[in-house]
């Protein structure tokens, strides 16, 4: 790999900092020069720059007086800086056209990103998105008089575009960059707030370095429907339809199935089940669906009731040869830190959830960064797969895919109120994304989604974020995968299987790592079992609380088919 991140900076450069915290997410290592060292030494061969508006302008002198230093530049970002004066100087000199200008394009904004460059924009390509930041700056200028590719933009202006400039491909956003070590400021990650901040050095950085970036094999995909009953009819959800729907756009549900259902469905809905695995799977949602249950900060508690959830959903299988996913989709998504060490503990592949902050009392901060991972592993190395809603628009979703991230939509029976058509309109828009979406059940998507890297010639690196994970062999030579995962307690780690074979591993600075070689077209699953947790100290819950519990049940699912009414919008 020859891809060099260059970032030509100040001393103290808030912005320069900024994106060597991006380059870090994708895995991208930079160097930083000022625009001074920059011109007194060698650009490396095929040198990506990273810059602001001013420090460009300081270079663009040096590289006008010598033409052949450009030679070595594969491509330019160019971000605006704190000096906008400085911003419209360098666009005129890119336009050629003084009369370019930068103007504020406002708020509430739908910006549009160009179809014209698939491979550029990749999932995000021809999307439309009303952007709920602060007001931005765009261009305006001459398209007659300036050779320039519109990549972001609205009937304001240009917030992202493509010029040449000695030969060299500068990409130049109006905004500047998003400081991604900040903590969320809600739930999850809206790109709708955070656009022009955050698009385009992701863009870019895809792009200009397509080998070095961390990649997933593949974007893995599911919808997941919490808490219906297997039967036929469960509030305004049908299985049936739901079926059809599926067929139609090419899809697969996992129902977040509550454990203390285990007994109960209807033998018409399991058969319509097992008739079709490739589209209908379980996974599991608590143990009694009480609130809040997995917010609890009782480890013998938590041990006991994941041991019992699983428990009973062995006994679902014996019961209707249905099988099930040891994925936990938390209810109310509400989970304390140590519930994440509990199920890793308890034999559990993952968690998928809409939320990533824990109940307690001083939860962990979670940062940009962490959002943007493959899985939040904040807690202990177990993974948070995140999911989102439909109503929070197919961009959210076009940019997880973006980042490497699972695609994993959050439904309930009442989404389905209007016969599904919200739901299919959302699937329609979906099925556009300039991405290939593998739809699969939430194991299967636990299991392959980690993300790896060539790092030399018969080498690739990975990083699991699972307790298991299937790797394959794509090349046409033997390659030799370097496996690491975080994991913050590695004396609970029992045992590493390569194939179904033990296999030595190491721990070093809060990861554990293996190696494994597998010859061309070779698949191998990895397990990383840990020692179970003892629970001795809890012999079950009261009868008290099992009759609230099954009371509470009922209660839901008269409100659920009988009561409950919800607008589901898009």
């Amino acid at each position: 790999m020859n891809e060099k991140a260059l970032l030509l900076a100040g001393p103290s450069d808030p912005s320069a900092d900024r994106l060597e915290k991006i380059l870090a997410v994708f895995g991208v290592p930079c160097e930083r020069q000022t625009a001074a060292e920059f011109l007194a030494g060698s650009v490396p061969a095929n040198a990506r720059i990273l810059c602001t508006a001013g420090m460009f302008l300081e270079a663009a002198a040096g590289l006008e007086k010598n033409p052949a230093f450009a030679s070595g530049i594969h491509s330019i970002l160019v971000h605006a800086g704190e000096n906008l004066a400085r911003l419209q100087s360098l666009v005129q000199k890119l336009s050629g056209d003084a009369a370019t200008k930068v103007v504020q394009a406002g708020q509430g904004i739908e910006w549009a990103v160009t179809s014209q460059l698939p491979e550029f924009c990749r999932s995000m390509s021809g999307l439309k998105i009303l952007s709920q930041s602060s007001p931005a700056n765009a261009l305006q200028f001459d398209a007659g008089k300036s050779p320039v590719e519109k990549i972001i933009s609205s009937e304001a202006g240009v917030a992202f575009a493509r010029f040449e400039f000695r030969g060299i491909p500068v990409f130049l956003s109006t905004a500047e960059v998003i400081d991604v070590s900040a903590p969320l400021a809600a739930r999850d990650f809206d790109i709708r707030v955070h656009l022009l901040a955050a698009l385009p050095a992701v863009l870019f950085i895809r792009h200009a370095f397509a080998e070095t970036c961390w990649q997933t094999p593949e974007t893995c995909a599911c919808l997941v429907i919490d808490d219906p009953l297997l039967t036929p009819r469960y509030g305004f959800l049908e299985f049936e339809k739901l079926l059809g729907l599926m067929e139609r756009y090419n899809f697969t549900t996992s129902i977040a199935y509550i454990p203390c259902n285990w007994n109960r469905g209807a033998r018409s809905t399991v058969e319509l089940f097992k008739n079709n695995p490739q589209r209908f799977s379980l996974s599991i949602h608590g143990c009694d669906h009480t609130g809040g249950e997995y917010g609890c900060r009782q480890r013998d508690r938590l041990a006991w009731k994941s041991h019992q959830s699983l428990s009973r959903m062995e006994r679902n299988m014996e019961r209707t040869k249905l099988s099930h996913d040891r994925v936990m989709v938390f209810p109310q998504g509400v989970f304390s830190e140590i519930s994440l060490e509990v199920l890793k503990r308890a034999g559990f592949l993952a968690t998928v959830n809409s939320e990533v902050i824990s109940t307690d009392p001083e939860p962990q901060k979670i940062s940009v960064a962490d959002y943007w991972n493959v899985a939040v592993m904040n807690f202990g190395g177990f993974p948070i797969f995140t999911r989102r809603a439909p109503w929070l628009g197919v961009e959210n979703f076009a940019f997880d895919v973006l980042l490497g991230k699972p695609l994993l939509i959050c439904t309930h029976h009442n989404d389905f109120h209007d016969d599904g058509k919200h739901i299919e309109e959302f699937f329609s828009r979906l099925s556009k994304l300039n991405a290939p979406l593998r739809w699969m059940t939430l194991a299967e998507v636990a299991r392959r989604s980690y993300r790896q890297r060539d790092v030399s010639d018969g080498k690739i690196a990975v990083e699991m974020f699972a307790s298991e994970i299937l790797v394959e062999n794509h090349s046409k030579q033997v390659k030799r995968f370097h496996v690491s995962k975080r994991e913050s307690a590695p004396e609970t780690v029992h045992q590493v299987r390569v194939g179904g074979q033990p296999v030595q591993w190491t721990a070093r600075d809060g990861c554990i790592a293996l190696e494994t070689e597998l010859k061309p077209g070779e698949k191998k699953t990895i397990v990383i079992i840990f020692k179970e947790q003892v629970t001795e100290n809890f012999r079950g819950e009261s009868l008290g609380y099992r009759l609230k519990a099954i009371v509470r049940r009922r209660l839901c699912e008269f409100r659920d088919n009988y009561v409950r009414k919800k607008t589901f919008s898009v």
